[in-house]
């Protein structure tokens, strides 16, 4: 198996280091653009996604966490590479901090946060561009909860041009190989558009009938719960598997054990590609050797981690406007 790379510029090679590169963040839709520098951090990491540049995605935000935007990166080596330097809390991170993480993510800090998890810098947002980031902060949060209006963010080295690419990872077995480049192929196709059966879902055409009494926020909110684990879990954790060393038979086991049950009840709700995917990719299987099982593995964590993006853009957030956080302390449900 080849994976697709890209060549380090002649700049970067001289290098030998993250510092001093720095890059683009746009949101064209809005109009601002930041600057941050990759300052050293999480090397490996820094060097993924400065290979992978120029691309764009779909800008998300976090809807638990606070004041953090996130996107998914079209960088299947996420998912596996290694982090030297992690932040134990990013609640204490400094603003402006940029992460790469293990879930296929570039996130940046831009405020308060409230989830306390350990996180994987690899730059920061310089001082000046702060006012812009919290502008653009704002814009998506209203797009995400309430307009629907997708905004693109463009991730580009500073002062090169921006642009698009999806890669597609290489197999040994022609079968598989077929596999992947469909999966790859829909995955180019959503990236950036709505997805047509998650679109008809939400907009409560559900072929299968799927939603009691006709009701579709239920059918909505457990296809949001079961779309993200597939991707950042199931097939996150069987790419760090494979890449981490472990037996192919073991791999194909928690395979079965793991995508088979809720991509069907995925394809039951309306996502009928995801299912048909994951028939083939469970048909294959047992031929499967280990560096093919991990193209496979990161073409469909990648496929579904964009699945995922558009699952929490589309689902009507203010349904549950009149639910508010009450302070902490209090105690519901008493006399």
């Amino acid at each position: 198996m080849i994976f697709l790379t890209f060549r380090r510029t002649k700049e970067n090679a001289l290098a030998g280091t993250s510092s001093g590169r720095h890059i683009e963040i746009a949101w064209p839709d809005i109009g601002i653009t930041v600057t941050a520098e990759l300052d050293g951090r999480n090397p490996a990491l820094a060097d993924a996604l400065w290979e992978a540049l120029p691309y764009r995605s779909l800008q998300g935000h976090a809807l638990v966490a606070g004041e953090h935007l996130y996107h998914v990166a079209p960088i299947p080596s996420l998912l596996h590479l290694p982090a030297d330097h992690k932040i134990a809390d990013r609640r204490e991170a400094p603003d402006g901090t940029v992460f790469c993480s293990a879930l296929q993510h570039l996130g940046i800090k831009y405020g308060a946060l409230t989830e306390p998890m350990p996180a994987t810098p690899v730059g920061r947002i310089r001082e000046q561009d702060m006012p812009a980031l919290a502008e653009a902060g704002s814009a998506v949060w209203d797009a995400v909860y309430s307009t629907k209006k997708p905004i693109t963010a463009e991730v580009r080295r500073k002062g090169e041009q921006g642009g698009h690419r999806i890669p597609r990872l290489y197999t040994s077995d022609k079968e598989v190989g077929a596999l992947v480049a469909d999966i790859h192929a829909e995955t180019e196709k959503i990236w950036l558009t709505e997805p047509s059966e998650l679109g008809e879902i939400h907009r409560g055409y559900i072929p299968s009938g799927a939603g009691t009494f006709e009701t579709v926020l239920p059918t909505l909110l457990f296809v949001n719960g079961e779309i993200r684990p597939l991707g950042y879990a199931s097939y996150g954790g069987l790419v760090r598997g494979a890449a981490q060393g472990m037996p192919i038979g073991a791999l194909q086991h928690m395979a079965r054990l793991l995508v088979g049950v809720p991509a069907e009840f995925l394809g039951y709700c309306g996502l009928e590609k995801l299912w048909h995917f994951t028939r083939r990719f469970l048909a294959l299987l047992d031929e499967l050797d280990h560096a093919d099982f991990m193209a496979v593995t990161s073409q469909m964590a990648l496929y579904l981690n964009c699945l995922g993006g558009w699952s929490l853009h589309l689902y009507p957030w203010t349904t549950g406007d009149h639910l508010r956080r009450q302070p902490t302390g209090r105690t519901g449900g008493q006399a």
